[in-house]
């Protein structure tokens, strides 16, 4: 392995907190989340869909979901619309191919197949990190729903009607009647203390 590669590509993931979801921007959200957070959040929820769903390995989802969006410092992120306009799979395959051989054999051979399961979806793996990847959209879906932006419904019921798993479809159903800031609720503690009369 040679680590100057290795150095650059690190660098290069940098660009992933940098690159942000455009589709958001289609409906008005001026400063989206970027790629990188919803890696993030989209490997936690894989990792909690696995273990819902049982026999199968939750770190290998995990790991699907933390590397599925590394082509996108290369290739952005381009939205639906710009997508009616060239197929971004070609891309996509060449970035990581291209990515890949700054690693060596050992994690570039691991890391495709990773990748082509999760675009394919022909391991349960896969079908797993794939709905998580969705999940993670709609749940930042609701939370700018709940903000005002109401065109975001859209990305909600689209991956309502996508999710394969009987896990997703469990927890889309409560996530769409649950405000994003229900979580605290309980949690607030007033600081204050009463003057005395």
């Amino acid at each position: 392995m040679n680590t100057k590669k290795i150095v650059n590509f690190i660098f290069e993931l940098g660009m992933l907190k940098k690159v942000r979801h455009s589709g958001w921007q289609l409906v008005g959200i001026k400063n989206p989340d970027t790629i990188a957070e919803h890696a993030l959040l989209a490997a936690q929820i894989g990792y909690i869909l696995a273990v819902m769903e049982g026999d199968v390995n939750p770190e290998k989802v995990t790991t699907m979901l933390v590397i599925h969006d590394n082509v996108e410092t290369r290739t952005g992120d381009p939205n639906k619309i710009n997508s009616r306009y060239f197929d971004k799979k070609p891309a996509e395959e060449k970035a990581i191919k291209e990515q890949l051989d700054n690693l060596g054999e050992v994690i570039k051979k691991k890391w495709l197949a990773y990748f082509e399961e999760f675009e394919m979806r022909n391991t349960k793996e896969g079908v797993i990190a794939k709905d998580a990847d969705w999940l993670e959209m709609a749940f930042q879906a609701k939370e700018y729903y709940d903000c005002g932006y109401k065109a975001v419904i859209d990305w909600i019921n689209n991956v309502e009607k996508a999710v394969e798993t009987r896990s997703a479809k469990l927890i889309i159903k409560e996530m769409k009647k649950t405000e994003f800031t229900a979580w605290f609720r309980n949690l607030q503690k007033m600081t204050y203390t009463k003057l005395k009369k």
